[in-house]
């Protein structure tokens, strides 16, 4: 265990491999040639790289036609790296004050799911409203969180049918507190998308909040935006 501890730690604390990983929290498969203007590097320097995180079981390829696109090979991978964030150390006072209003602290996808200050919020709100129950540090969803799903358009019954985490917390890196991931993380996210509450931003993992989103997240979460 300790062995392969420190060939994965090298493995992702090398800067380009680090560029790579970083880039694939947006969630989105890249191809070898938009990753390697993400890390800065030539195509034939970022081959190596993927080759070695291919090899390590870290990201995962697919081909299509004439391309072939990376992502990570499971969403445990993109937890981990978040996680890895938070442990950068706090930024100081004055540089606090300039990123106050920084988009990508504020509201953020963290690879499939909702992150940054509203995550957060979300998270927390869940918590006191006892629709979601934290029992020794494992989430769990309360029987009276089944009903406020099942009205908010989300059945529990047919998300824990996937294959996949059902439901985990998530260490924010900017907030440095907990935000939700799993299966129902993700449905969480793509319905606030789909109701317009929430728009993406092109080329960043950067959230809106429409108008439409305020008001929802105040009468679903009790959200001041």
């Amino acid at each position: 265990m300790e062995e392969q501890f420190i060939k994965i730690a090298s493995l992702i604390g090398d800067p380009t491999r680090a560029a790579i990983m970083w880039s694939l929290l947006d969630g989105k498969a890249f191809t070898a040639t938009e990753l390697s203007i993400t890390a800065n590097t030539s195509p034939q320097n970022i081959s190596m790289h993927l080759a070695k995180l291919l090899d390590a079981g870290l990201l995962y390829v697919e081909k299509q036609g004439r391309h072939k696109y990376y992502r990570f090979s499971n969403k445990e991978v993109a937890y981990a790296i978040e996680a890895m964030a938070s442990l950068v150390p706090p930024v100081t006072v004055q540089k606090k004050n300039s990123e106050k209003h920084s988009p990508i602290k504020h509201c953020r996808t963290c690879y499939d799911h909702l992150a940054g200050k509203i995550g957060v919020a979300v998270a927390e709100s869940l918590l006191e409203q006892n629709i979601i129950l934290n029992s020794d540090a494992k989430l769990e969803v309360s029987s009276k969180g089944v009903k406020w799903f099942s009205d908010f358009g989300i059945d529990i019954d047919e998300v824990k049918k996937q294959r996949r985490i059902f439901l985990k917390p998530c260490l924010d890196w900017s907030e440095r507190k907990n935000h939700i991931a799993g299966s129902l993380g993700a449905l969480l996210l793509d319905k606030m998308l789909a109701d317009d509450w929430l728009r993406r931003t092109k080329d960043s993992r950067a959230i809106q909040i429409t108008g439409k989103g305020e008001k929802e997240l105040l009468r679903y979460f009790k959200i001041v935006v």
